[in-house]
């Protein structure tokens, strides 16, 4: 997966078209990712014994990873991700804009 936790993405598709956010959690599993401020939806919860509260709460669902795309920290571009086998030896995910490594 092209995306980890803490990258600024931004959504390509979906009800959320066009807002930027951070990852919160990625799941390579389903090919999902969790974005801060993004498909939130509001959940009818029942009260669990003093543990939670009724009522109606919002959270953030994963979103599909195919769906977001990374922002470059060097050039603030929206951008695909490859990757590089670096001199050391260790492999680095590289920006298609700007041929910077990310991180």
């Amino acid at each position: 997966m092209h995306l980890r936790t803490n990258d600024m993405v931004l959504i390509l598709k979906g009800k959320d078209r066009g807002k930027q956010g951070k990852v919160q959690r990625v799941f390579p599993k389903d090919a999902k990712v969790l974005v801060d401020g993004v498909n939130v939806v509001k959940r009818h919860t029942q009260a669990r014994g003093g543990v939670r509260q009724a009522g109606i709460i919002q959270k953030e669902m994963p979103v599909r990873a195919a769906n977001v795309m990374l922002v470059c920290p060097s050039c603030q571009k929206p951008s695909r991700v490859g990757s590089r086998r670096l001199s050391d030896g260790t492999g680095a995910r590289v920006c298609r804009n700007c041929n910077e490594v990310i991180e």
